[in-house]
């Protein structure tokens, strides 16, 4: 069962954010200090985070912390239920670490004039965050779910590039479509789940849901569909790479580096305890789809001539990973694919945000157009290097270990599957070093010739990044440790599924109706 908080401390963390973005949009006299007023308001929200982080008992971080739970439309059993594993502390303290750097970053990037709608929005976005990792109803988590959706997109349509409404449209449309599949799920768990006081609570409902074996696979698919595109896996990604190209590198940096994120932590948090047998049922797919977009976003990124595109074609690839650990039915590879989430949030932060710092210089992302950067600008060609060596999982960087725990797990339970893995790895090296090769090797253009190097505020965001990039890399005993619960269950639910007999999947038929209980999971 959950531990209850004391304090409402996770409430209060999405609060924070929430406060510092009406105070800019309802007092017009403070939308002139729009920059200063939402850095502060993330730095306190980053405070709030580590006294969360103090609160945590690490040495039972499988089990739900810091759990708070208010009735809010009790006729439906929908509560405001918070809580926290290992895995969403995790998540929340990657969100609150990574938003006051992109609002530091995009000092120069936002005009002064606007810069109050954009933090607000940033602010926005922070809250429904911390909403989203930290729900323990599955309504309240969809709701935020949806509404995030906002934010973003006027991230998107008002800050982005020359084609920015039709990469926002193209994001909204997408993301609207996964949240319908969604509602169908949401719905069909008020008929089918147990019923009754905290209907939608994550605990009430895992291996409580009652239906058909039909039914319960297409409950399973709406809610997996969803996280598919968000996350976003193979065939369901193409809105990424347009939306990336067109958001400022600040956007990016919280769209793939924190709210992707949301589609891989629901399939562990929502979709592996509410359906473990259909998980079970569909892993066998799931896997070779996260294989093939291993691959093919390894491939895309190197035909790719500019540097936002490629970045996000990379991601594709790192999703991949994430959602093969999730689904290969390993310990090892779960623990690998939880800590890549993290990790992969970190090479993202660096490479958006030093590639951004870069256009701000040239006024190009176009690999073609540049050239000999590093003899002009080093700490920014050094920056660059770090964290793309870090997405390619360099011994002692971030991206090391949670890649070779995915690729060992993948290996003990298939070996075809992971040979196509490790492919990835050799596609990954080049996807990397090409680009840096042809950007900022070689002799530099005439006009690039004394342009300035990263400045005090551009070093002070960037180094944060590399810091934890390394941190987690020379020491990831932290996360693996915190997540080794958490990964048992996951893989345990989905070999106590497959290995479920047919008798015992219809074991549990109501006089009354024909239900039948499929799922047998972990109530904890």
């Amino acid at each position: 069962m959950p531990m209850n908080a004391t304090f409402p401390i996770l409430s209060v963390m999405a609060i924070v954010p929430l406060a510092g973005a009406l105070l800019l949009w309802l007092l017009p006299p403070l939308r002139r200090q729009g920059r200063v007023i939402g850095l502060v308001f993330s730095l306190a929200t980053l405070g709030v985070g580590l006294w969360a982080l103090s609160a945590f008992d690490l040495t039972r971080a499988g089990t739900v912390q810091l759990a708070e739970t208010h009735a809010w439309i009790p006729l439906l059993g929908v509560s405001w239920a918070l809580g926290v594993n290992g895995l969403g502390l995790a998540m929340l303290a990657l969100t609150v670490f990574l938003v006051p750097l992109v609002l530091l970053a995009g000092w120069g990037e936002v005009p002064a004039d606007r810069q109050a709608l954009f933090s607000g929005l940033v602010l926005v976005l922070e809250a429904f965050a911390v909403v989203i990792f930290a729900a323990r109803d599955v309504f309240l988590f969809y709701v935020c779910f949806e509404a995030m959706l906002v934010p973003v997109y006027f991230l998107i349509g008002r800050f982005g590039g020359p084609r920015r409404r039709r990469a926002a449209l193209k994001f909204l449309l997408y993301s609207l479509a996964g949240g319908l599949v969604m509602l169908v799920g949401v719905v069909a768990l008020l008929v089918y789940g147990p019923g009754g006081e905290g209907a939608y609570l994550i605990e009430n409902l895992a291996g409580r849901i009652t239906t058909s074996t039909a039914t319960g696979r297409w409950i399973f698919a709406s809610f997996f569909i969803a996280f598919a595109i968000k996350a976003p896996m193979v065939p369901l990604h193409t809105w990424l790479p347009d939306t990336a190209e067109q958001a400022t590198a600040g956007t990016s940096v919280l769209l793939i580096g924190v709210l992707d994120k949301i589609g891989t932590y629901g399939m562990a948090a929502l979709v592996l305890p509410l359906f473990p047998r259909e998980s079970a049922w569909a892993a066998p797919v799931i896997v070779v789809l996260a294989v093939i977009g291993i691959i093919y976003g390894g491939l895309a990124a190197i035909a790719q001539d500019n540097l936002y595109r490629l970045i996000s074609y990379t991601s594709i690839s790192h999703f991949g990973f994430m959602v093969l650990g999730l689904f290969i039915g390993n310990q090892i590879a779960a623990t690998g694919a939880m800590v890549y989430m993290v990790a992969h949030g970190l090479s993202i932060a660096g490479l958006y945000l030093v590639s951004g710092f870069l256009a701000r210089r040239t006024g190009t992302v176009a690999i073609s157009e540049l050239g000999g950067i590093q003899r002009v600008m080093p700490l920014i060609a050094g920056t660059f290097l770090v964290s793309g060596l870090a997405s390619i999982a360099l011994p002692g960087l971030s991206g090391f270990v949670p890649e070779w725990m995915v690729l060992t797990g993948t290996f003990s339970q298939s070996v075809p599957l992971g040979v196509v893995a490790v492919c990835g790895v050799v596609i990954a090296a080049v996807y990397v070093l090409l680009p840096y090769q042809r950007v900022f090797t070689g002799a530099p253009a005439q006009q690039r010739m004394g342009s300035a190097d990263l400045d005090g505020r551009e070093k002070l965001v960037l180094v944060p990044v590399i810091a934890a990039m390394l941190a987690l890399g020379l020491a990831p005993a932290t996360l693996t440790d915190a997540f080794e619960d958490l990964a048992a269950q996951v893989a345990s639910t989905l070999d106590d599924a497959a290995d479920a007999t047919p008798a015992q999947a219809t074991a549990a038929v109501t006089p009354t109706d024909s239900a039948v209980v499929i799922a047998e999971g972990n109530t904890k």
